[in-house]
């Protein structure tokens, strides 16, 4: 069957899942955009409710993607998370120091140069957590791209730096990103976090009851005012990777199983709900308006600057070492690469700008601006650098 194998190939590819990105984002642009745009309207504002006895949560699908589907996408990054720290690239120091220290330099210096273009309109501050994320499936799937030219110390490098820039992502948002605060939900969350870790420790392998524990805690969560996606973390850090006789991992069944729906279908809807920019009555103004270029120039130029900067201090200082195989013009590709912030950045976005907000689809003119400028930019650079040493 060529067709069918024809799929099976595509969904094998590395850089998959980062075309179907880019796809998604585009039909929203072109359907947000044509006569068809009312349909685009009138899907993100579907009223979808779940109602228990006096338990009741009634969102428009956008929500229901946003902090719903979304918190899939943060347990997924929690189990990766705690697999790394345990057994992978997190678990030895000096493995951390150098994507450690460039993922710091690219989450401080595009929020300070963010800062430093909207410092005069106090509105617009709540963005400048935007440019800091770095969308992984994306930025993977374009240095995927070049296949075998770049070696595989490099992909582990930008891999390992953006599950840092992740989870500095999940701090960000729990911190700076959460709303009026209710005690009964956040103790109703306490005693669900309290079960599942009394679970873990009394050897718990059973996926099943995790994942009920984890629903209640999710719905306490979204209840509480802290954003819902945070039970996905949360959750994750609960569930053993380790079983003490040769049972499968829960840890790794869970992410096996889950890793292919958010990759071909939770994050290319999330895509495609989020980055449906209306372009009417757009100008070349709008795009150069302080809240557009603060995220533009953050996630192009602060990425660049404060990836690139932090490693070069850390290798010179004799901290860390260059990857092994690669040279200084790839690592600077990378660099530019970990400035498409795209999903995550548009997740941020629809925190830091709620509706209502002067800022809603400004933030996303900018997001796309910065994601495809650094996409191209970091692919090319890559590219270039890596022409006279292929990689077996």
């Amino acid at each position: 069957m060529p067709l069918r194998s024809t799929f099976t190939r595509f969904f094998q590819l590395e850089a998959a899942s980062g075309l179907l990105l880019i796809a998604a984002a585009a039909l929203a642009l072109i359907v947000n955009n044509s006569p068809l745009s009312h349909y685009y309207t009138a899907f993100l504002d579907v009223p979808v409710a779940v109602q228990i006895g006096a338990l009741q949560i009634a969102k428009p699908s956008l929500l229901w993607i946003n902090d719903g589907l979304m918190a899939l996408f943060f347990l997924l990054i929690g189990l990766e998370v705690k697999r790394e720290l345990l057994e992978g690239q997190l678990s030895k120091p000096s493995q951390v120091v150098l994507p450690g220290a460039a993922a710091i330099g690219g989450m401080v210096v595009p929020a300070l140069i963010y800062w430093f273009i909207n410092k005069d309109y106090p509105d617009a501050l709540g963005g400048w957590a935007i440019p800091m994320a770095t969308d992984i499936a994306f930025a993977l799937g374009v240095l995927a791209l070049l296949g075998k030219r770049v070696p595989v110390s490099l992909k582990l490098f930008l891999m390992t730096l953006a599950i840092i820039d992740d989870l500095g992502a999940i701090i960000v948002i729990a911190v700076f990103y959460s709303s009026e605060l209710s005690s009964v939900s956040l103790l109703l969350a306490a005693a669900c976090l309290i079960a599942l870790i009394a679970m873990n420790r009394m050897g718990v392998i059973k996926v099943a009851p995790y994942m009920i524990v984890g629903l209640i805690l999710w719905v306490c969560v979204l209840k509480s005012g802290v954003h819902a996606t945070l039970a996905g973390v949360t959750l994750a850090f609960c569930i053993p990777l380790r079983t003490k006789n040769s049972e499968t991992s829960p840890l790794m069944s869970i992410e096996h199983a889950l890793h292919p729906w958010v990759a071909y279908a939770i994050l290319p809807l999330f895509a495609f709900a989020n980055a449906g920019v209306s372009l009417a009555g757009v100008s070349l103004h709008s795009f150069v308006s302080h809240v557009p270029m603060g995220i533009a120039a953050g996630l192009l130029i602060g990425k660049t600057l404060g990836v690139f900067g932090l490693t070069w201090i850390a290798i010179k200082t004799g901290m860390a070492a260059l990857p092994a195989g690669a040279n200084w013009g790839q690592v600077f590709g990378v660099a530019i690469l970990c400035g498409i912030g795209f999903t995550m950045s548009l997740f941020v976005g629809s925190l830091a700008f709620v509706a209502g907000s002067d800022y809603v689809g400004m933030d996303r003119m900018g997001i796309l601006t910065g994601s495809i400028l650094a996409a191209l930019i970091g692919y090319g650079v890559t590219l270039f650098f890596s022409r006279k040493q292929p990689v077996a």
